[in-house]
């Protein structure tokens, strides 16, 4: 067994950093799992009502701003892309281009936000957020609307929370990278982080086209 003083970021409860690495990832993925099941109820329940409503919820998706949607997409595809490079880049252990794409990725994060907050407010000023004030052109059963208002602003604040979790994350491994911590032989947060970085990804791959194109028809 390696000594503490040549593998300082081995924790006491392991024998080996493979075994670490192994295990981090286990929990990952088991915890990726649960957030799986915990948005798939999300998924089911838009799907039972968008199919019960279809002709309230097709006019709803159709006053969503399916161009913001689709940069906010184009964003995340790209953070995508420099998660991965600042994995590899951990991996071979190169210190200046795991922070160079650590940042990026940051950025690229910090830019759907903003994006998503501007939607958001959008909707506001539209009254299209559930409440006393709602109203939706073209949809008698304003109810109906309600809920897909509901539903949208449901997921996608759970997907934005999780983003801004994904922030603190990278922010955190910045300044870790920044200090060296990371080496070809010791990279494990780095690539935990990025399967929940892609998970989060994957999640609006999702969300996009069913809250934004699935059944969309501008109102008559």
């Amino acid at each position: 067994m390696a000594s503490e003083a040549e593998t300082p970021a081995l924790q006491v409860q392991f024998d080996t950093e493979a075994q670490q690495k192994d295990a981090s990832t286990l929990g990952m993925w088991i915890f990726l799992i649960t957030e799986v099941m915990f948005f798939g109820g999300m998924f089911t329940a838009y799907t039972v009502y968008r199919r019960a409503y279809s002709d309230a919820f097709a006019v709803a998706s159709s006053s969503l701003n399916v161009t913001i949607g689709a940069i906010n997409t184009a964003v995340l595809l790209v953070s995508s892309f420099t998660m991965v490079m600042a994995v590899r880049a951990a991996q071979l252990g190169q210190r200046r281009m795991i922070v160079l794409f650590l940042v990026l990725t940051l950025i690229f994060g910090g830019i759907f936000l903003g994006v998503k907050a501007y939607e958001w407010n959008e909707k506001f000023e539209q009254h299209h957020v559930p409440g006393p004030s709602f109203h939706l052109d073209g949809v008698p059963q304003q109810g109906h609307a309600q809920l897909f208002f509901s539903l949208y602003f449901a997921m996608t604040g759970l997907h934005a929370a999780h983003m801004v979790i994904g922030v603190g994350i990278l922010s955190w491994l910045i300044c870790l990278a920044y200090k060296g911590r990371f080496t070809a032989e010791y990279n494990t947060p780095v690539d935990i982080a990025g399967l929940y970085w892609h998970f989060v990804d994957i999640i609006w791959i999702f969300l996009f086209p069913l809250l934004y194109l699935i059944d969309r028809h501008l109102p008559k």
